[in-house]
């Protein structure tokens, strides 16, 4: 590949990806909104392309001279209007390889908008002429960073998700995958499911928080309403609130405990646990140090 294309380049799989890409001397373009951010995230050597989805330009001029494409936009409202744009476009400019990052659960006509958004997406991709690969990860274990500041305050971790087994993923897994599928042949046209190295539960997430920040962190089963009020209370907007209630509903009925080898089939090693995830992030959910003095203290 001459280049690479890597859309949410400063997003949790796009920035790890853009490392993994450089480690392995494929020459890379980040797609990204803000120069400063990327500067401070991304090496030197990547090239940045500031643009935003909803400016069909910025999009051509990034895809110019590009060979592959890592597709990844976040959850809104114009997700599918974004995403489809960049496919055409792409089509257009004669890439040769798009990897769209999608996830478990992906159907049209899903309760979740989300899912459902990105079938629709993967619908449009497979339409096209562009050669292709999507990946649906299960339940990103980045998702618990949405939490780290109610661990650091209170030592306690909500979720309307009782005792299910969720074989969360971590982000470098998925950037890992999406790096090798970008650039080795024999993988057009496959969709891959991408899980953690095992299902656990959010009291075992606790459980490795506790271990990894020195104090107890209890886990706390929340009814879907209270859930709902508290995401709403932080600021989220309700139909993002409600969609990730929604989320969890499906999480406490099984819809990701399952496990596969894709990771270590496509990359050779095993897929990382949340114990080494929680080691990296530590600092995020560790109190600061007058708040465990005080702790100490009582």
């Amino acid at each position: 590949m001459r280049k690479i294309l890597v859309t949410g380049a400063t997003g949790n799989v796009g920035s790890r990806m853009v490392h993994k890409l450089r480690e392995c001397g494929v020459p890379v373009r980040a797609f990204v909104r803000d120069a400063d951010k990327a500067e401070g995230m991304l090496d030197e050597d990547v090239e940045l392309a500031i643009g935003d989805f909803g400016e069909p330009g910025s999009m051509q001029a990034a895809l110019d001279g590009v060979d592959g494409v890592f597709l990844a936009c976040s959850n809104q409202p114009q997700q599918v209007e974004y995403e489809d744009r960049v496919i055409d476009a792409a089509e257009e400019a004669g890439v040769r390889r798009i990897v769209k990052l999608s996830a478990l659960g992906a159907e049209i006509g899903s309760p979740v908008a989300f899912w459902d958004w990105h079938a629709r997406i993967e619908n449009h991709l497979r339409a096209s002429d562009v050669p292709f690969v999507i990946l649906r990860p299960t339940f990103s274990m980045a998702n618990l960073l949405a939490s780290a500041e109610a661990v650091r305050y209170t030592g306690k971790l909500f979720a309307p998700v009782g005792d299910a087994g969720i074989a969360m993923i971590h982000p470098q897994d998925v950037a890992a995958v999406a790096s090798v599928v970008l650039v080795e042949d024999g993988h057009e046209g496959k969709t891959y499911t991408l899980t953690g190295p095992e299902a656990i539960t959010f009291g075992q997430v606790a459980g490795h928080l506790w271990v990894t920040v020195g104090r107890e962190i209890e886990y706390l089963n929340v009814p879907d309403e209270a859930a709902l009020h508290s995401m709403v209370e932080q600021g989220l907007p309700e139909f993002v609130a409600g969609q990730i209630v929604t989320v969890f509903g499906f999480l406490r009925g099984g819809a990701q405990e399952r496990t596969t080898d894709t990771v270590r089939a496509l990359t050779g090693r095993d897929p990382g646990g949340f114990a080494e995830f929680a080691s990296e992030h530590a600092r995020l959910f560790a109190p600061s140090t007058l708040q465990r003095e005080d702790s100490e203290k009582a």
